[in-house]
């Protein structure tokens, strides 16, 4: 039986695992559409999209649709200047074949009834999509009569605006929400983490750590890159383990025995495994050796090292048994990886 990653690192190394990739069914893309209004927040608006692309990313098969929706012209202008293209105009947006509609608000669009908009949300919410706005975009779904009894999250600039005009909405303190059929950030901040609550939803908890791997690694003051969701944003993680993986990630090159690594912690072996499988979800000489593949991945990807080179970079003592663990975990040879032919 081959081997393939058992560790956190598994998220990291998920869009290179062939085995991984092949197993994945094969399901319809979500559709998701994107209203953006005039002055929209591209940040709000990159985030929630980014989430989505990324996932696509992390997939053997695509599992979003994502088109842009304009208003009445071709090309819509961010609160930054910058404009976008739209793929349709909002008048020829087939609604009902959207999973979700999301209105993309800012601090400079106006909040007026858009009687198009109305409709094109009624429409859609009759056909059983999910409906969401991104900073002040609730306000439309509001104004359409859709949010009553739904909690929204909204910009607090607009807070006491949305209670006077939609008593029967539940506005909420917290940065994003997620209701039954209906999602809302407030802020350009949060959109990021409101949409990959959506592809938890929709795809699982692997896939959303395989996405916060590429898309969180710069939340930390300091990132250690043993996993950027599991490990290294946990701020319980027992400090002789944080030693222990701080030895490893500076001795790849010549690693040192578990034992060496327990005595520089001052625990014992036994300690040292018990931590490592609840915390790491592997043991210590089984993350070892996934961390130094994974270090050799990066350098077949980013360097033009040879494969010697990278063997021994990588801490494995000849190009044969180098060559073996990378072709026994990746499913490919290295050289055939380094080519572009890793999911062939």
């Amino acid at each position: 039986m081959r081997s393939s990653f058992e560790s956190v690192l598994k998220d990291k190394n998920r869009v290179h695992l062939d085995r991984v990739l092949r197993d994945e069914p094969t399901v319809a893309a979500h559709r998701v559409a994107f209203v953006l209004l005039d002055n929209f927040s591209m940040m709000a608006f990159t985030g929630a999209v980014d989430a989505l692309v990324t996932a696509n990313l992390m997939s053997a098969v695509p599992r979003y649709e994502v088109l842009v929706v304009g208003g009445r012209e071709d090309v819509v202008v961010s609160d930054l200047g910058i404009a976008i293209s739209a793929g349709c105009r909002l008048a020829d947006l087939e609604e009902r074949q959207q999973h979700l509609i999301v209105v993309c608000g800012g601090f400079r669009v106006q909040l007026q009834p858009d009687p198009l908009l109305r409709a094109k949300l009624r429409s859609a919410d009759a056909a059983g999509a999910m409906l969401g706005g991104l900073w002040n975009g609730a306000y439309f779904l509001a104004e359409a009569g859709l949010l009553d009894g739904y909690d929204c999250a909204f910009h607090p600039d607009g807070r006491a605006m949305m209670a006077e005009l939609f008593p029967k909405v539940r506005l909420s303190s917290h940065a994003f929400v997620l209701d039954r059929e209906r999602i809302g950030c407030a802020g350009a901040n949060s959109s990021l983490g409101m949409m990959l609550e959506v592809v938890k939803r929709d795809c699982g908890d692997n896939l959303v750590h395989a996405v916060e791997e590429v898309l969180s690694c710069d939340k930390m003051q300091e990132v250690m890159d043993v996993s950027v969701v599991a490990v290294d944003c946990d701020p319980t993680l027992p400090q002789p383990l944080k030693l222990a993986l701080e030895l490893m990630h500076n001795n790849i090159d010549e690693p040192l025995t578990v034992d060496e690594i327990a005595t520089c912690v001052a625990i014992s072996r036994r300690q040292l495994e018990r931590l490592f499988c609840r915390h790491v979800q592997a043991t210590p000489s089984r993350y070892y050796l996934e961390l130094r593949l994974t270090r050799a991945r990066q350098l077949l990807q980013q360097t033009n090292k040879s494969l010697t080179d990278i063997a021994v970079a990588s801490g494995f003592v000849s190009i044969s048994h180098f060559r073996r663990c990378f072709r026994e975990f990746f499913d490919v040879a290295p050289g055939r990886f380094r080519a572009g032919g890793r999911r062939g």
